[in-house]
């Protein structure tokens, strides 16, 4: 059976309804409205005189042939993205477009003032940055490069490691006065804390060969992190900080740190992303660019 190049448009169409798991999602990330999609579908269905998918108003499934079908239509469209790729390797200055997601308080404080200095370099290069304290689906959403505190066990994904971000206790000077500053690990399970609910509810503190932990426990939770910050500097409680963030607040005195002499554990910034984009030159020169500029950053730090 020959393959006309409108049949070949309607696999690539077929597949991202698949991976995107709507019409309207689908949509929207190719660039064409839910009724021009849903043409591609019909025509395609009546073409192969099978049925591929089973629709409903909230849902859709694979038939068997619509299985065994995908298969071969996300195999050819990977072969193209990776043909524009191959291209894009080919030109000496890199463009194209990044879409990036990353944590919000990182990404104003680290990534943002990061992509900057990218985007200097780099002109042609286009950039869509989401912050977001959310965990985005990066297949569905076409992210390219997502900044992760750890390598989350998506399926397919790959990871990078972008740096090792030291962290801190602190608390306010008014809470400190109010509360009394800690001398030891001991001292921890009498006080308040600013929880940060992405992260787990027990702190690890070491000194020597010697190893503590505490189970923090407060009236104040967020999932996210500039937010706990300032509710720590408002004197609500404790809290874990990563040095970047704390370091500016201390040297102003809006923040105290305590157990100076105690180690934390420190914070893992992953770059993960798709396995097709990782042989794209413009997201291979940001990965570089990224772990060069973190290693810069906690010299200075």
């Amino acid at each position: 059976m020959d393959i006309s190049f409108e049949q070949l448009k309607s696999m690539v169409v077929f597949a991202q309804v698949v991976e995107q798991g709507s019409l309207s999602a689908a949509a929207n990330h190719i660039g064409l409205s839910r009724a021009v999609v849903s043409y591609h579908l019909k025509k395609l269905e009546s073409h192969l005189d099978v049925k591929l998918l089973n629709r409903s108003t909230r849902s859709i499934s694979l038939t068997e042939a619509g299985k065994t079908y995908y298969q071969r239509c996300h195999i050819i469209a990977e072969q193209a993205s990776a043909a524009n790729r191959q291209i894009e390797n080919l030109k000496k200055e890199p463009i194209g477009l990044l879409k990036i997601t990353c944590p919000v308080n990182v990404g104003l404080q680290t990534i943002v003032p990061a992509l900057n200095e990218f985007k200097r370099i780099y002109p042609k290069i286009e950039l869509d940055v989401i912050l977001t304290d959310e965990v985005v689906n990066i297949m569905k959403e076409g992210i390219d490069l997502a900044i992760r505190g750890a390598p989350l066990p998506d399926s397919g994904l790959q990871a990078t490691k972008l740096s090792v971000l030291p962290t801190c206790l602190c608390g306010a000077p008014e809470y400190l006065k109010k509360q009394g500053r800690p001398i030891t690990p001991l001292d921890l399970d009498k006080h308040d804390w600013v929880i940060y609910k992405l992260t787990s509810g027990v702190l690890e503190l070491n000194k020597g060969n010697r190893s503590f932990t505490v189970q923090i426990k407060g009236s104040i939770s967020t999932n996210n992190a500039a937010a706990r910050t300032a509710f720590i500097e408002g004197g609500h409680g404790l809290g874990r900080i990563p040095i970047y963030d704390a370091w500016p607040k201390i040297k102003s005195g809006s923040l105290e740190q305590v157990l100076e002499d105690y180690t934390l554990k420190d914070i893992q910034i992953y770059g993960v992303f798709p396995p097709g984009t990782a042989r794209s030159k413009k997201l291979r020169l940001l990965l570089d660019y990224l772990k060069s500029y973190f290693e810069k950053k906690n010299v200075i730090m």
